[in-house]
């Protein structure tokens, strides 16, 4: 059952953006209906919540799939504005200093190469599923001050959900950049 923030808001609001699983004490937003969303609707339109009314955001493998030209920062400007004050962003993207370095790994095997390609440019399954940048922690680092936010940290990974991309590895390596930011 899809809902709207503005007519309804639980407390504490935690919200999943591009998630599918599950998890006690956090809602869903996908761009996709399914059996799990609760909002339906794109991370670039953040309509659906008043300002200042959701407590924490999880976004994991979703802001590569926007433009850096104007999507990226009007998304983050975005979630910042539904963030109540000290809330957090938690963000997780496939790092691309990490993604460059290991496709020239000499040892790594052609389909080792292929994969990490697959991270770089996303799967290419659906509509949604292609990447259209690639995010460093100095590229993230200078979208999350033009979005407002007031600090942000970098953590291994965060393991909230089941199959959490954060946790990604590829021989052993976490390919995943994972930062904390707060309003």
């Amino acid at each position: 059952m899809q809902e709207s923030c503005k007519e309804q808001t639980p407390s504490p609001l935690r919200l999943n953006i591009g998630g599918t699983t599950p998890l006690d004490g956090w809602k869903i937003m996908n761009v996709q209906p399914g059996e799990n969303v609760d909002y339906i609707g794109s991370c670039t339109d953040l309509g659906q919540f008043n300002n200042s009314t959701v407590d924490d955001v999880y976004a994991s493998h979703i802001f590569e799939h926007l433009s850096y030209v104007d999507e990226l920062v009007d998304t983050l400007k975005g979630v910042h504005r539904i963030l109540k004050t000290g809330g957090t962003l938690k963000v997780s993207v496939p790092d691309f200093d990490v993604l460059c370095i290991m496709f020239l790994y000499p040892s790594l095997s052609g389909e080792q190469r292929f994969y990490i390609m697959n991270m770089i440019f996303g799967g290419q399954q659906d509509p949604y599923d292609f990447h259209k940048v690639g995010l460093t922690w100095e590229f993230m680092s200078s979208y999350l001050d033009q979005a407002g936010f007031s600090s942000f940290r970098r953590v291994d990974e965060f393991g909230l959900f089941e199959n959490d991309c954060s946790s990604i590895k590829l021989g052993g390596q976490l390919i995943s950049l994972n930062i904390i930011a707060t309003k």
